[in-house]
């Protein structure tokens, strides 16, 4: 019987959970694996926190030396990141649900388990309890991944799905996220755009076999949305998600995340709450989705297991650790189509003025509809072709300085 010791460091959500599903399905691993697991310490500061096994000294998890696995379950990047590389410097396998930890410190952290010959597994890190990152590194190795994109935040899909469902407005559907606890008291981190940043650097890096710096990810989150934005996509045959997007072509890649505009007969647009999918393409297996719920306590500890029977049974491998960094296009170098909602005097012109400036940036229309008047001004929809990043945001920059324009209200992209 091969026995592993875990030290957990949090026993919040995850770290409780990872505990009690080591707890419950201890005998089926073990005939499935012949792996015997048990956690032996977990350690937290909270006075709130009582356990058996509870320790309040996080260094008394990563210096024991009877443990052999420590899975990281604080969050954010401190003192997260320092326990780890202690754990590390201990010799001890790492496991975290921590995108923001790998985000933005996971080339260090990989270049210290390689020196020290541990292994680092962070499936739960992007889709919680979806399997991703392990197809895109193992299963997959035999295609050229060339885009992987989706909802990946379960917060801004429920509040995005309850406005387009039940027809309110952004603070009550994110009131409506909190008070069922899909959304933190806080919640810029997810509302803002960045938890989907985090994911997508990681998304990126191991699906090209390169690292991604996540400063080089352009994101927005889904605040300026509205149900003016809700209503006229779904006139033209959309809805709204936020989309990390991640496509490699021509030896780079761009990687972002924006509120966009998903025609409805793509599986993304079907995806309701605060569920998760992830969209893959490969030159061999053709389109692949991933679906399940990207949060929660023992959806995101049944990934955090699966990374531990993984290093028990020494199937893994260390993720881009020797991995050269990718160079990642600028917002402005990205191309994609367009939806612009603006504002101007109900007048004869003015449309003939929009559609000059952005002819003179070489930005084509697709379409443009005028919306309701309310009292002199009306509501302009414009659909823009394919057009670089470049080029549109200097039509723009043109257009907030027309007198005819009184105000650009929201742009996004169309399309995926």
């Amino acid at each position: 019987m091969k026995k592993i010791k875990i030290g957990i460091l949090g026993c919040g959500t995850v770290g409780s959970a990872v505990d009690k599903l080591v707890h419950k399905n201890h005998a089926l691993i073990h005939s499935r694996t012949g792996i015997n697991l048990e956690v032996t310490k977990i350690a937290d500061v909270s006075p709130r926190v009582h356990h058996p096994k509870l320790v309040r000294d996080a260094h008394r998890v990563t210096e024991d030396p009877d443990i052999s696995i420590v899975v990281e379950a604080i969050g954010g990047e401190h003192p997260a990141l320092e326990f780890v590389l202690s754990a590390i410097k201990h010799g001890k396998h790492i496991v975290t649900s921590n995108k923001e930890l790998i985000a933005l410190h996971g080339e260090q952290i990989l270049r210290a388990a390689e020196e020290k010959g541990v292994m680092v597994r962070y499936e739960a890190a992007v889709g919680g309890g979806i399997p991703i990152l392990g197809p895109l590194s193992h299963d997959l190795l035999a295609n050229d991944i060339t885009e992987v994109f989706g909802i990946v935040n379960g917060t801004t899909n429920y509040i995005l799905s309850k406005m387009t469902r039940d027809g309110v407005e952004f603070a009550e559907a994110l009131a409506e996220a909190q008070k069922l606890g899909y959304a933190e008291a806080n919640p810029q981190k997810d509302i803002g755009g960045y938890d989907a940043s985090y994911k997508a650097a990681i998304l990126a890096g191991t699906a090209f076999g390169h690292l991604v710096n996540w400063k080089d990810v352009s994101f927005e989150g889904i605040a300026a949305v509205t149900q003016e934005d809700i209503r006229y996509a779904a006139e033209i045959g959309y809805v709204i998600k936020l989309l990390a997007v991640a496509k490699k072509a021509h030896g780079a890649c761009e990687v972002h995340v924006h509120p966009t505009l998903v025609p409805k007969n793509h599986p993304l647009a079907t995806v309701l709450g605060p569920m998760n999918a992830i969209y893959v393409k490969g030159n061999a297996v053709g389109e692949l989705m991933f679906y399940g719920p990207g949060a929660g306590g023992m959806a995101t500890a049944s990934a955090v297991v699966g990374d531990i029977i993984a290093i028990a049974n020494a199937k893994c491998q260390m993720t881009n650790a020797r991995s050269k960094a990718m160079h990642v296009r600028s917002a402005n170098e990205t191309v994609s189509r367009y939806y612009i909602r603006l504002t101007a005097p109900d007048r004869h012109g003015v449309l003939a003025g929009i559609a000059r400036a952005f002819a003179d940036e070489k930005v084509s229309i697709a379409a443009v509809t005028q919306k309701e008047t309310i009292g002199k001004t009306a509501t302009i929809v414009i659909v823009i072709h394919q057009t670089r990043e470049e080029n549109l945001s200097k039509a723009i920059g043109r257009l907030k300085k027309m007198r005819v324009v009184r105000q650009v209200c929201n742009i996004m992209r169309v399309g995926i």
